[in-house]
């Protein structure tokens, strides 16, 4: 179990960062998404070196007893920084670019403060899960372990206090992801308060390092999975959305394929199904499967028909985009019927573009429910006295 909630965090930020990285490869100039991508991978980077496994297997390759433990601080600091620059660009503002320099600049400062006090300071004995308490009265290792810690804190507090109170301002998801966001925050507050607590005993002579071992791993696990969410609600929302009308009108579009069934099939006119596929990919089989039959009745269209039905529907309803979903799909079902058997004359062929989309759903939505109009006037033969 030695590490489980460091790993398990990492593989949640990176999970996201995997969300993001097609979208930073479109748009690599975006300082915006650097930034997201940032937070997620350096998160998941302080995970990954702070579990004892890995402390371990860095102490031995490198030769340096508890060399890890910079590389940890180091990778927490460029996180804090990261946090901050993603915040700086999320709001937004007139010297947006000037501030995210700033933070950058202080938070390189703390790097090398971190990389100095290791240097100058010694740490002989290996400790993979208590080094903040061990050597928390060792010279300039002291300083090198509060100064990342009051960092971290630094970070996360004006993160917390930021997104809550921008969150007010806000609405819908962009306000689900700031609330999520700052409480995740919090939470990885969480770890530095604790560990920074732990110290305090130690210069006081107690023994607290229970709450550096134990209680600070899982605040920073919870942050990290709370940051992460808050940081993919909104940018995740507007691709459910989509998913979401992608299923809606792929469902709606069923009744039509089905009326072209037959035609599909024994024409080799359907594409191969894709499995594995997004609700928007299975919507542009459908829909292409669906046109390709469509292109193959085109010289089957009745536009007498086509005229009536659409005269009587719009008669009935008064709904011009009713009228032309009931008329397309009253020609349809006639083509099926006979389907390759061109009118005989160029004038009674129909000459609508075939529908969109859009109006492929209507059209749908015609076949599944037709109209009284329809049902009475069109597709019921006259008789002569």
């Amino acid at each position: 179990m030695s590490g489980l909630i460091n790993y398990a965090s990492c593989g949640v930020l990176w999970l996201g960062l995997a969300v993001k990285a097609p979208d930073l490869a479109r748009h690599r100039s975006d300082p915006y998404l650097r930034a997201i991508c940032a937070v997620l991978g350096l998160g998941g980077f302080c995970f990954l070196l702070g579990a004892p496994p890995t402390i371990g297997a860095i102490n031995r390759l490198s030769g340096v007893p508890n060399l890890a433990a910079p590389l940890t601080y180091a990778s927490i600091t460029a996180y804090s920084a990261a946090s901050q620059v993603l915040v700086v660009y999320w709001r937004g503002g007139e010297h947006v670019h000037r501030v995210a320099r700033r933070w950058i600049v202080a938070y390189t400062l703390v790097l090398v403060g971190i990389a100095a006090t290791f240097a100058l300071g010694e740490t002989p004995v290996e400790r993979r899960t208590d080094l903040d308490t061990y050597y928390a009265t060792t010279p300039f290792v002291a300083e090198m372990i509060v100064l990342y810690l009051v960092g971290h804190l630094c970070a996360v507090s004006v993160t917390t206090v930021s997104a809550l109170r921008w969150a007010r301002e806000v609405a819908g998801r962009l306000r689900a992801g700031l609330v999520v966001l700052g409480v995740g925050s919090l939470c990885a507050g969480g770890y530095s308060v604790t560990k920074l607590a732990a110290v305090v005993a130690r210069w006081c002579g107690r023994d607290w390092s229970a709450l550096g071992t134990n209680v600070s791993p899982a605040a920073a696990g919870v942050g990290a999975l709370l940051t992460s969410a808050g940081i993919l609600v909104p940018l995740a929302g507007p691709r459910l959305t989509e998913w979401r009308r992608s299923r809606l009108a792929y469902a709606r579009l069923e009744p039509l394929e089905r009326e072209l069934d037959d035609l599909l099939t024994h024409r080799c006119l359907r594409l191969p199904r894709p499995r594995w596929a997004t609700p928007t990919t299975r919507l542009i089989w459908r829909q292409t499967s669906i046109h390709n039959a469509l292109s193959y009745l085109d010289a089957s269209f009745d536009r007498s028909l086509y005229e009536r039905t659409h005269e009587a529907v719009l008669e009935a309803t008064g709904d011009t985009e009713r009228a032309e979903a009931a008329a397309w799909a009253a020609v349809i079902a006639a083509a099926v019927r006979e389907p390759g058997e061109p009118l005989p004359g160029e004038a009674d062929r129909l000459t609508v573009r075939v529908p969109g989309p859009a109006a492929l759903v209507r059209v749908a939505d015609a076949l599944a429910t037709p109209t009284p109009a329809t049902a009475t006037r069109v597709t019921t033969p006259t008789t002569t006295p």
